[in-house]
Parts: C-alpha cells; sequence; structure tokens
C-alpha cells in the first residue's frame, strides 16, 4: 500500500474521509482527476488508481454523480437535504428532514456547531461498511433561538451561562459588562450576540434577564418559561391598554343582543379557576329544552390588529404550570372584564339550542347574548348534586346532565375514540411546594360541560363548513384529527394478539375506531390495561388548527372548531371574528393568511404542552426530594434503550431505573414489544409489570429522578 504525503500509510477507509471532504465543501464544484490527485497530494499510481476506484463505488452508492470519463461531483440531488437539527447532551445528534423521513445521525465533528432546533441543510456521507447512514451540516440556514436560560458562573475575569440539558456545544461566554448584575450561581435569560463560526467556536451573550437564586419557586417556573421563548410576565403597555377599557354596557348594546338574563344560566369550572369563559342556560320551551352555551364575547372588547390583540396573537394560548397560569389576555381582561361571573352582566357569543328528551337537536342558531350568571359551581359540588345530595338548581343540573349522557352515548356509537387518559395534579402550598400528587379522573360533571363544549364546536363549524354540493364554504380555522398511521395501527394489532385481543386495521373510519373502543373496554382494569393504551395512543396523530378541513377523527365529526374558549385559546377568538363578518354579510376570508395565523397556534400549543410536562416534572422531583431511599411499589410505565420508566402506584410520579443498573445480564431492547430481554438469563423487563423500585436521586436542577430496583425482603416499603 502507497503512503500519504503526511506519512501515514494510506488505506481506503482514509481515502474514502478525504475524498467526504473534499467534496462535501465544494457542493457545486466537478473535480477532474488532475484536480482530485493535487487536492489530495496523492502521488503516487497506486494511490492514484485507489482513488479512481474508490470514487466509482462512491457513484455507485449515489454519493457521487460521474460527469465524465474523468471527472466527478457531489449527488446534490440525493445528498443535499434541508430540515430540523437535533442536539442531544450525549452527542447522538440527528438531522429530520422536512419529508418527514428517518432522522439521520450527525456526529459532532459533522454538526457546524448547529443548536437544537435550527434549520440546516445537510449533505449524506457515504455509508461505511457496517455504520449506520450519516449527515453532515453544510449550511445552518436559521437559529431556532437568539436567547437562552441557564446558570451563571462567573470567574475573576470572565462569566458564562451553563444551560439546562447542555443543549450547546460549549457553554455562552458573557463579557463581564453584560452581566446586568447577575451573580455567581444565579439563572439568567442570555440573548445570543456571536455563533459560532470557522474562525472562533466560542457562542458569546448578553444578559437581559437576571430571574434570581436557583431552586426557588418563582425562579424555576419563569426558568422554564424562559428556556421554550414563552413569557413570564406582562408588558405594561399592552396592561395599560386593557386598563383603558370600558367595562360597562350600554342599553343600546343590550338591545342589539337576544337577553339571557332572566333565564337560569350557571358557570361550572375547577375550584381554583378565575377565568370562566363558558357558561350554560337551560329553560322548557313548549316540549323542547332549550339549552345555551354562552361563550365570552372577547372579539367584543379586543379589536383585530391592536395592541392587546398582537400580543394575544403572538402568545397563542395560556400557558398552565402547575402552580400559576401565564394568561393570552391581560388580568383585566381574563378575570374581570370577560370573565362569566356570578350576578354580573356579561356579554357572550352563544350557540343556542332545542332539544328534545333525547338530546336530538330540533333547532339552533348562533347569536350574540347577554346574560347574568346565576350561579359559579365548581366541579366537585355539581358532582355531588348529580349523585344526589341537595343544591342549588339541582334539577336544572340533573337535566342539563341527562342530556350530555344522550349526547356522549350518541357520539360514541357514531365512532368517537374513547380515550379517558389520567392527568397528574399536585396540591401545593403556599411557597409552591407539592403537598400532594394525584391523578385527575373524568366524572360525570367534567362530562357534563365537555359534552355541551363539543357541540358547540361542532354546530359552529358545520354552520360555516357543511354548505351545497358546488359550493365553496367560507374560510374558516379548524379543529382537525387525522387518522391513525397504518404501520403504527399494524404494530398495535400485532401487539395486543399477543394478549389474545383483536383489532382491525382496515375498514371504514368508524369501524377502526369501534374496534379501537372495543379494545379499550377489553383491557379495562387488566394488568396489561396501561400498556395497551400507552401503544395505542402513539398510533394517535396530533390534532391540529387549519383551514384546510379533514374533520376530527377522534370525535368522529366532519366538521369541528374552536369556538368555546376565547380567553385562553387565540383560534376561538379567530373564529368568534369570522362568524361576526359572516353573519353581517362579509365575503370568505383570506384562506393564506389564517392557515399561516393556524400553523402558528399550533406550534404555540405544542410549545406551551412541552412547557406544562416540564413543570410537572419539577414539582415531581421536587416532591420526591425528601424520599430518597424509600421503597415503593410500582409498574413499568416505558421502556428505552437507555432504561425503564417507572410509576409509582401511590402517588403517579415518574422516574427511571438507568440501564447501567441493570448489572445481572446484557439486555437487548425489543422497541417493536416495548421489553428489554436477558441475553443470558432471558429476563424480561416488560411495559406494565410490576416492580419494586427505591428512590436512588432526585435532581432538582436536571428535572431528573432516578429509581434503583429495590432488593427483595426491603423493610421500608410504601404500598
Amino acid at each position: 500500500m502507497s503512503k500519504h504525503k503526511s506519512g501515514k500509510r494510506l488505506n481506503k477507509k482514509m481515502l474514502v474521509e478525504m475524498l467526504q471532504t473534499l467534496f462535501q465543501q465544494n457542493p457545486n464544484e466537478t473535480f477532474s482527476f488532475k484536480q482530485i490527485f493535487k487536492n489530495l497530494k496523492l502521488s503516487t499510481h497506486p494511490a492514484k488508481m485507489l482513488a479512481v476506484e474508490t470514487m466509482d463505488e462512491m457513484a455507485w452508492d449515489d454519493y457521487l454523480t460521474k460527469t465524465s470519463d474523468n471527472s466527478y461531483r457531489l449527488n446534490l440531488k440525493n445528498q443535499v437535504q434541508e430540515g430540523t437539527f437535533i442536539r442531544k447532551a450525549n452527542g447522538k445528534n440527528s438531522f429530520q428532514p422536512d419529508d418527514g423521513g428517518k432522522p439521520i445521525f450527525v456526529s459532532e465533528r459533522n454538526s457546524l456547531f448547529a443548536m437544537n432546533g435550527d434549520r440546516v441543510r445537510v449533505a449524506m456521507m457515504a455509508r461505511r461498511e457496517r455504520h449506520i447512514k450519516e449527515a453532515m451540516v453544510v449550511e445552518i440556514l436559521s437559529h431556532k433561538a437568539d436567547q437562552a436560560v441557564g446558570k451563571l458562573k462567573v470567574e475573576r475575569d470572565y462569566a458564562f451561562l451553563i444551560t439546562e440539558g447542555n443543549i450547546f456545544v460549549h457553554d455562552i461566554l458573557i463579557p463581564k459588562k453584560k452581566l446586568k448584575g447577575g451573580k455567581d450561581g444565579e439563572k439568567a435569560v442570555v440573548r445570543i450576540t456571536q455563533w459560532p463560526s470557522k474562525d472562533s467556536k466560542n457562542i458569546v451573550g448578553e444578559v437581559i434577564d437576571v430571574l434570581g437564586k436557583e431552586g426557588d419557586n418563582n425562579v424555576e417556573m419563569h426558568a422554564i418559561l424562559a428556556q421554550y421563548g414563552l413569557p413570564y410576565k406582562y408588558p405594561k403597555h399592552v396592561e395599560d391598554a386593557a386598563e383603558k377599557i370600558e367595562p360597562g354596557i350600554t342599553e343600546q348594546e343590550i338591545r342589539r343582543r337576544e337577553d339571557f338574563r332572566e333565564i337560569f344560566t350557571c358557570t361550572i369550572d375547577p375550584k381554583d379557576a378565575k377565568d370562566f369563559d363558558d357558561a350554560l342556560s337551560i329553560r322548557k320551551v313548549g316540549k323542547l329544552w332549550e339549552v345555551g352555551v354562552h361563550i365570552a364575547d372577547v372579539s367584543h372588547y379586543v379589536k383585530e390588529g391592536s395592541v392587546i390583540d398582537k400580543e394575544a396573537t403572538k402568545r397563542a394560548t395560556s400557558v398552565y404550570l402547575v402552580d400559576r397560569t401565564i394568561p393570552m389576555l391581560p388580568e383585566r381582561l381574563c378575570n374581570f372584564i370577560c370573565s362569566l361571573r356570578p350576578d354580573e352582566e356579561k356579554l357572550c357569543y352563544s350557540a343556542i339550542f332545542q332539544l328534545d328528551d333525547e338530546a336530538n337537536v330540533k333547532d339552533y342558531h348562533i347569536a350574540h347574548t347577554v346574560i347574568k350568571s346565576n350561579r359559579r359551581y365548581a366541579y366537585e359540588e355539581v358532582q355531588e348534586i348529580l349523585m344526589g345530595k341537595d343544591g342549588d338548581y339541582a334539577e336544572e343540573l340533573r337535566t342539563l346532565d341527562k342530556l350530555a349522557k344522550c349526547l356522549r352515548e350518541r357520539r360514541f356509537k357514531g365512532g368517537a375514540v374513547k380515550f379517558d387518559r389520567e392527568e397528574l395534579h399536585f396540591d401545593i402550598d403556599e411557597t409552591g411546594k407539592p403537598t400532594r400528587a394525584y391523578f385527575k379522573k373524568s366524572n360525570d360533571a367534567t362530562q357534563l360541560i365537555e359534552e355541551f363544549m363539543l357541540l358547540a364546536n361542532r354546530t359552529v363549524a358545520e354552520s360555516i363548513g357543511k354548505v351545497k354540493k358546488g359550493t365553496k364554504a367560507k374560510t374558516l380555522p379548524y379543529r382537525i384529527h387525522d387518522q391513525p398511521d397504518p404501520t403504527k395501527l399494524e404494530t398495535l394489532r400485532e401487539f395486543v394478539t399477543k394478549f389474545g385481543y383483536k383489532l382491525k386495521t382496515a375498514g371504514t373510519k368508524g369501524a377502526i375506531s369501534k374496534s379501537l373502543n372495543a379494545l379499550m373496554e377489553g383491557c379495562q382494569g387488566k394488568k396489561e390495561q396501561k400498556l395497551i393504551e400507552t401503544v395505542a395512543l402513539r398510533a394517535m396523530m396530533k390534532a391540529k388548527y387549519s383551514t384546510h378541513n379533514i374533520g376530527h377523527y377522534g370525535l368522529a365529526f366532519d366538521y369541528y372548531t374552536h369556538f368555546t374558549s376565547p380567553i385562553r385559546r387565540y383560534p376561538d377568538t379567530m373564529v368568534h371574528r369570522l362568524l361576526t363578518k359572516y353573519q353581517d354579510g362579509a365575503r370568505s376570508a383570506n384562506q393564506d393568511k389564517y392557515e399561516e395565523l393556524c400553523e402558528h397556534c399550533s406550534d404555540m400549543e405544542q410549545v406551551a404542552q412541552q412547557a406544562e410536562r416540564d413543570s410537572i416534572k419539577y414539582k415531581m422531583v421536587e416532591f420526591m426530594g425528601d424520599k430518597v431511599g424509600e421503597v415503593y411499589d410500582a409498574h413499568i410505565s416505558g421502556i428505552q434503550s437507555y432504561g425503564i420508566y417507572c410509576e409509582i402506584d401511590e402517588n403517579h410520579c415518574e422516574g427511571m431505573v438507568p440501564m447501567r443498573d441493570l448489572d445481572d445480564d446484557y439486555y437487548d431492547f425489543d422497541e417493536r414489544n416495548y421489553c428489554l430481554v436477558g441475553r443470558r438469563h432471558h429476563h424480561k423487563y416488560q411495559l406494565g409489570d410490576a416492580i419494586r423500585i427505591k428512590v436512588a436521586r432526585a435532581n432538582l436542577e436536571k428535572r431528573q429522578l432516578d429509581f434503583a430496583l429495590a432488593e427483595e425482603g426491603s423493610k421500608k416499603v410504601k404500598k
């Protein structure tokens, strides 16, 4: 074998890497053999022949394109793609193509210092024998974020920001004069002023806000919000604009509206709610029940394009952390002017239904109204009344419940998918410290409200979207939900067969959803229930907003929108405005404009959910902080190649047993069957299995709860 000029013996592997670097650094150039030999300093005949042979193989592999008998260029058609860079703290970075294909591994040396979420252009690398497919970042198209949150490290001559989860290649360098008074160990928000480049690997930034001491509840909640680019305080000029809004209702405005002030009306919400954006009214009209679903008329007060509207558009949703709400609208609007508080006259946009005793809709209309709520109920109060306890307006509430049950039964008969997922909640003291963790389950009181909100949302969507054949419907933001992923559905079918269940994966939408419901009911109370529910949920698509209606698979509605929560969701405000315009005879709104707003609202919904999950994680770790060393009964709630997730039966807190702690065997990860299998002893850890764990570590900084397998016979078991 010939030697390279460096003195190292040249082999094929070295030559592949040299050729990859040359072509990737010059993606638009064509190289002749002569230019290649010169660039790679190949002087001997064997080295040149090896290069020619290697390039021929790289062309066969679609990595290079042969442009003539003696020249090659990078195959841009297949080799260059655009998408999102996903950075991992363990260095296992990846590239997610825009076309939704499988993620492709990107090593750190080929990352061009791209940050998590950046839009990048990559070139595919020639696949090495027995190696996974790799990509190299050739250009960063745009950075996802220009700010970061973390802990300040202040030394004598310099300062750094150490980010949470190590999402950056290096810590962010901060000039001392740009610290804004931040001290060592404090949490801060930093704006990045200089990104890494070929000349400098440093990321440079300036402090824009000092959050405070690590571990303080407010600081940690603000840090979670800042991490996702969510606001944690309301701009003063927007609050000032809200202060100028006149809350009173003129006689002229009342005359323009349907008057429901003398009809029994109530709100039913969580006991700690302040923003009451929906109310129900009921009265008997002849042989029918008139039920009004009254929604706060936010668009009457928040005018399109105003200062308040621009801020609400940007936020798109209220964010619900464990111990606080970050509202979409200023507090004066959401908790006072728009909130449907008892014994106060309020402006609403309402869907009013004429229902028979079986809750069949005989007629409906949508109108601007004025109401006066007789009573504000918490869900718990209503539930007690529905279970037989005496209470205010008990007869009206029980009638509403009876009608809601008819609506619910008909919905599931129509093919709606039945997923009653439990949500983890915490009781917290005045300092924000969690004192109890528990699952909140759906009951008759919550389902009563849910069914009438679903009816209103569906009816509003139908009123605009359901048009005569050959007529184009006017623009409206819909809440859409696509059918399950067929591949994942087939995986679910194969998986549940092992437990003796059947599942239809072909046929009509209704047939598949009914089969899914039969599966959910069949596994109720069984050991494998949570396991099957988890796998089934993974087959489902995410709901989102769009002006292109495809219906809502999960609810089995052909038309569905969000109309019932304009205080906390911007799409509902958009729907209110468009409905008002269309009722006044306006032409269809610009679809492109509203589709862009729908995409923004869908994105912000996802970001808000991530922040909410992180606040739950933080409180979970905080709650378990004084329980390190204690042993609990648990069950396996997740399986990954790096460990087992376990959920404690008593309080539903979830932590992980790292793979390194399973030292009795070498375990293989069976992704298809959601289990780990030992090679020698064939011991299996399966999703849903009962397990005993010991709380090993509760790391608040990383929001990470680590468990260890408990030794048999341990005395300190929490049942």
